[in-house]
Formats: C-alpha cells, sequence, structure tokens
C-alpha cells in the first residue's frame, strides 16, 4: 500500500446495476472519482482487477478501492473572512455568503471558498475531493447562500460523503418563489440531467435518464405576487430547487436561468439591486461522522433576501 493511500472496502448492495454506480453508493465516492481509479487500476471486484465502468455487478460482491494520497493542493490559500458555524478537529460547517464560488474552475481560479478554506485550516483538509476541491464534500451554487459541511480529514470526508450516498442529510432551502404555489405544500418528483440545448442548465427528463429527484416544499408565508417556500431535499441534485419550483410554475425570483421574475416584482429587485437566485441553505443536519453525534444548524436569512421579503411584505 501507498504511504497515505486510504484503502474503501465493503460488498455491494444493490445488484443489477452498472458497477461505477455500484461502488459509487456503496463507497461516498463519485462516479466520476471512482471511474479515474478504475482507470488507475485501483479498483478490485472480488479479488480482481475493475476496469470496466458498465459492468453488470451481483449483489453481494466484495470490492476493494485503493485512493492514493491527494497531491498537494493547487489552489492557493487566500485570506477571505468566513463565517465558521461549527469546527472541530475532523470538519467545519461554513454559513457561505451569496456571490462566493465553493472551488476553483475555469473563470474562477481563485477567490473561492476552497482558497479561503486553505488559509482558515492550514492546508489541513481532506483529499480524497482531488487538488481542486481539496475537503468538499458537497457544494452549492455561486449565488446560493448558506451552510456547508467541509472536511478536515480523508475519515470525515468518507463519512459524510455515505450519508449524502443515502440521503440521510438533512438539508432545507428557504426561497422567495413567485406566485401562490397550489396545493401550498407537496412534493416534486422528477429526474434531473443535463439540459439537451443548453449545457449550462439542468432540466428535468423522462424516468430512466438523469438522477432520481425529490423535493418537499411549503408555504410559509404569501405576499402579493410571491411566496417565502421551505424546500426541504429528499435528494441533492444540481440546481435541483431552482429546476423542481420551475417545472410547478414557480421559480424563484430572481433565477436568471429557470424563469421570469413576475412583471409586477421586478422593480422592488432593481430597487434593492437584487440580482441572484432567491435562494439560501437554511439547515443541514447530519451525525457526525466520527463521533457520531447528532449536529443540526440553522442559519437565518442573509441580509438581502431578508430586505427583499420585507419589501414584499409592505407593498
Amino acid at each position: 500500500m501507498d504511504s497515505g493511500e486510504i484503502i474503501i472496502e465493503g460488498t455491494i448492495a444493490d445488484g443489477g446495476q452498472r458497477l461505477d454506480k455500484a461502488l459509487a453508493q456503496a463507497s461516498g465516492l463519485s462516479r466520476g472519482r471512482v471511474k479515474a481509479l478504475m482507470t488507475e487500476g485501483r479498483v478490485a471486484l472480488d479479488g480482481k482487477p475493475a476496469t470496466q465502468a458498465s459492468l453488470k455487478v451481483e449483489a453481494g460482491a466484495p470490492f476493494r478501492i485503493a485512493v492514493p494520497e491527494a497531491a498537494p493542493a493547487e489552489a492557493r490559500a487566500q485570506d477571505i473572512p468566513l463565517a465558521i458555524v461549527f469546527e472541530d478537529e475532523y470538519l467545519l460547517v461554513v454559513d457561505k455568503p451569496a456571490g462566493l464560488v465553493v472551488h476553483p474552475a475555469a473563470g474562477n481560479p481563485d477567490g473561492t471558498l476552497v482558497n479561503a478554506l486553505l488559509h482558515h485550516c492550514h492546508g489541513e483538509l481532506s483529499g480524497i475531493g482531488g487538488v481542486a476541491r481539496p475537503g468538499i464534500v458537497h457544494r452549492i451554487d455561486k449565488d446560493t447562500s448558506g451552510l456547508l459541511v467541509v472536511a478536515k480529514t480523508d475519515a470525515a470526508h468518507e463519512g459524510l460523503s455515505r450519508q449524502f450516498a443515502d440521503h440521510s442529510i438533512g438539508r432545507a432551502y428557504l426561497a422567495l418563489a413567485g406566485g401562490h404555489p397550489m396545493p401550498p405544500a407537496g412534493t416534486v418528483r422528477g429526474a434531473i440531467a443535463r439540459s439537451a440545448t443548453n449545457r449550462k442548465k439542468m432540466a428535468l427528463v423522462e424516468d430512466g435518464r438523469g438522477k432520481h429527484a425529490v423535493t418537499h416544499y411549503r408555504t410559509l408565508e404569501t405576499f402579493s405576487g410571491a411566496a417565502l417556500m421551505e424546500c426541504r431535499l429528499e435528494t441533492g441534485r444540481t440546481h435541483q430547487v431552482r429546476v423542481h419550483m420551475s417545472s410547478i410554475g414557480h421559480a424563484l425570483l430572481g433565477d436568471p436561468v429557470y424563469g421570469r421574475t413576475p412583471s409586477g416584482l421586478r422593480p422592488i429587485l432593481s430597487r434593492l439591486d437584487f440580482r441572484r437566485q432567491a435562494l439560501h441553505a437554511a439547515e443541514l443536519a447530519f451525525v457526525h461522522p466520527v463521533n457520531g453525534e447528532e449536529l443540526r444548524f440553522r442559519s437565518p436569512l442573509p441580509a438581502d433576501m431578508a430586505e427583499l421579503m420585507e419589501e414584499l411584505r409592505n407593498r
């Protein structure tokens, strides 16, 4: 075993599916990461090297994944202020402001949450996410505010990833949406995949394509032409709340991609210079991956959404 290498072992729980998907579910790693490790010869199934991602696998088959020690982070540490809600030696919970990108990518090489974390944690972050995403277990959009959990150690990363994979993480978003959903509470189910016509968008697709997605919503308060919604995620897909709310005719206010703000509300957003989707990751709950403690965090509405809501109340 290489120095610093992490070994993930177990058995396949659900048979009859692709090997990469089954291993991602069982290990907590992403399917992309699993495929990369298979290509590198770091995955074994039933004691033999596994290199075919599409192979149909049987339940109960033993697997072994060797995750190499992370290379030094390519991102540089930057002294960017962070709102730390909780921190111990294994993980931290951050309240991310709108406008902050989570990790470096094309167009955003620095000034990201990862750059800030490298400075705050002196480089001590989980390496499982790879050099571009140290410590990042999940993400929220640049222009969505709210709570994120970050792993400092590989053990914490693995434990948190498993909870995300089995959908046991509690996540609730607050959103300001156009109109008044009817019924005022309900569930939206619909698979989500990359749009075939616009690669920057996600879209609802027929069953059998994309990723299964479920959002439970309820109306907390109504205004003239808008509503404050709580959206609880049963799954966590890219742009899930934005896509699902738009699909029932109630796109989020200010969302530049998935809907148009009702014409009567546009002057308010313009006057407040509100230029993002009105979405906030308000609640995060999980079991501490090392000590087993049940943790729950709540973040109040940020100032810009609170100001917008007050304007809607008073119009």
